[in-house]
């Protein structure tokens, strides 16, 4: 597939059409810059129509999963008039989402520290791998913020209820694996030297199911984490449930149960 040149980032294609999506700034703890996030952006709108059935998101090096904004850069940020710096927000914030909201699934492989806008990042993913080196922090009330940054306040309360999110949140502490894990923060911590293989692994898994029933699924779990109707609720599934059933994979599905073989999703 075509993809944009980057500075920050860097992407490649695995068997399964598999993709990873790597922040690559490993002598600066792959800490994140203006650029950074405008990049964010760049790669999800190239990845949305890729046609990979899972993306993972990782980072370069042995150091950091991301340890938040590049201070080297915080006088960028600092000396931006309100309407800049707002422009600069719907930037970042906009590249996050974006990544969120791809149409497949994407695991964040998290080792080392996972800081303010890096947590936000790993927040954003599906599902989260962890080292037992890796460490949760939204430490924005350290620098004179709040954990409404880049969507934090949104997916930490969803992911660990507002209690917790609160207390995480004002505190700015660090949140080691295996707490992350008990907490619902992450799902599962695998050995540093196996983290991106088993990635890899649970990818291909996914990978192996139907397209659109995936897809589906993850457009389910997503939108329905933003109503509060159960009726709402019900509505989505019932209209996705219903054109799946108009597609070539799911009576392929039922053959190949029947004829006791590994189905042949083609997504169509």
């Amino acid at each position: 597939m075509d993809f944009p040149e980057l500075e920050t980032l860097a992407f490649e294609v695995l068997e399964g059409e598999i993709g990873v999506l790597r922040l690559n700034r490993p002598d600066r703890m792959n800490t994140q810059t203006v650029r950074m996030f405008h990049e964010y952006g760049v790669a999800a709108r190239a990845l949305r129509d890729s046609g990979l059935r899972a993306l993972i998101l990782t980072s370069a090096g042995e150091r950091a999963f991301c340890a938040g904004f590049d201070l080297d850069e915080i006088d960028v940020i600092t000396h931006m008039g309100v309407r800049e710096f707002l422009k600069f927000q719907e930037t970042a914030t906009g590249g996050i989402a974006a990544l969120r909201h791809l149409p497949f699934p994407v695991i964040a492989a998290v080792h080392g520290p996972a800081t303010g806008g890096g947590m936000a990042l790993a927040l954003a993913a599906d599902i989260r791998l962890v080292a037992p080196s890796a460490k949760f922090s939204a430490a924005f009330v350290k620098v004179g913020l709040s954990v409404g940054e880049l969507g934090t306040s949104y997916t930490l309360s969803r992911l660990v209820g507002p209690g917790r999110a609160a207390e995480i949140g004002y505190t700015g502490r660090l949140v080691a694996a295996e707490e992350a894990v008990a907490i619902g923060l992450a799902n599962r911590v695998v050995p540093g030297e196996q983290l991106f293989d088993e990635a890899v692994a649970m990818a291909a898994r996914i990978a192996a199911n139907s397209p659109g029933g995936v897809r589906m699924s993850k457009r389910a779990i997503q939108r329905n984490q933003e109503i509060t109707s159960y009726a709402a609720a019900l509505e989505l599934e019932n209209r996705g449930q219903a054109l799946l059933t108009r597609t070539a994979d799911m009576p392929e599905a039922l053959s190949a149960f029947t004829e006791k073989r590994q189905p042949r999703f083609t997504g169509r």
